[in-house]
């Protein structure tokens, strides 16, 4: 009934985004002499505008900085993933008082130093120390400097979700005949996903945001690419809103996606 009824009133409510917008804009062309919006303000915006992004293409820095800041969150997130998921399976069983002496002790040293140190301190470690006389790729050092911090928030996250199932969960399995790995695999780690994944979706995008430091090793991510421009340029302006908006477009749309999903799982759960 409520899907229905969200369904239908959707149309409308785009009708009237559409009718805000063009009452904007008609708003601006007829007092953009008290708004300031002379033809002089204007040419001068279209002149920096040519400058910041058609002259020498450099539109195409921002294209290739995006494409850099993408590739390096895509392998941070798997590598934070995997990370986060093993680290969570030795907290629980530590909960459960199954400590492994050695791996229990590496993962609370992990999360206790990783969640306390700033991302682009432990990414100036990574490059200048760790792999300071070694020849390796910048943005494979990025990649696995953020998926390594990020891996520390996810197996929190993860973490809270296996331990939020009900206990019975996984007494039902073993009663069955499962053994611990397979109930935790199939019957508390899918359930325990479904709760997390908005949270997942959240350090995704923090994590978005946090490559804009990738560039203090000269990474040419988004950000620094939009900073190349200004150099050139000498404004700061038109570039780095350029590079706000598209962290914000993106954001946005992964925002959508997020409810999209969460919408699909709750309809999952009524059937």
């Amino acid at each position: 009934m409520n899907t229905a009824s969200s369904t239908h009133h959707r149309p409308l409510q785009r009708l009237v985004s559409w009718l805000v917008l063009a009452a904007v804009l008609v708003i601006v062309v007829v007092f953009r002499q008290q708004l300031g919006l002379n033809a002089e303000l204007l040419e001068r915006l279209k002149t920096n505008f040519t400058n910041n992004f058609i002259v020498d293409q450099r539109w195409r820095w921002l294209l290739s900085g995006l494409g850099q800041t993408i590739l390096i969150t895509v392998f941070a997130v798997a590598l934070g993933v995997v990370i986060g998921l093993s680290i969570a399976l030795i907290k629980v069983l530590e909960h459960n008082g199954k400590k492994l002496f050695f791996l229990t002790r590496f993962a609370n040293l992990y999360l206790t130093v990783i969640r306390g140190t700033p991302v682009v301190v432990q990414l100036l470690i990574i490059y200048y120390v760790i792999f300071g006389s070694v020849n390796i790729s910048k943005v494979l050092v990025a990649s696995l400097a953020f998926g390594i911090n990020s891996g520390a928030y996810v197996a929190e996250i993860i973490r809270a979700g296996i331990l939020a199932v009900d206990r019975g969960q996984m007494e039902a399995g073993r009663s069955l005949g499962l053994t611990y790995s397979v109930a935790m695999r199939r019957i508390v780690l899918p359930q325990a996903i479904k709760n997390i994944l908005p949270a997942l979706f959240n350090e995704l995008i923090t994590l978005l945001k946090e490559t804009a430091v990738a560039g203090y090793i000269a990474v040419a991510d988004l950000t620094r690419s939009g900073d190349m421009i200004r150099s050139r340029t000498f404004d700061a302006f038109m570039p780095l809103l350029a590079v706000a908006l598209i962290y914000l477009l993106i954001v946005m749309m992964l925002t959508r996606l997020m409810t999209r999903v969460e919408r699909r799982l709750r309809r999952s759960d009524h059937r």
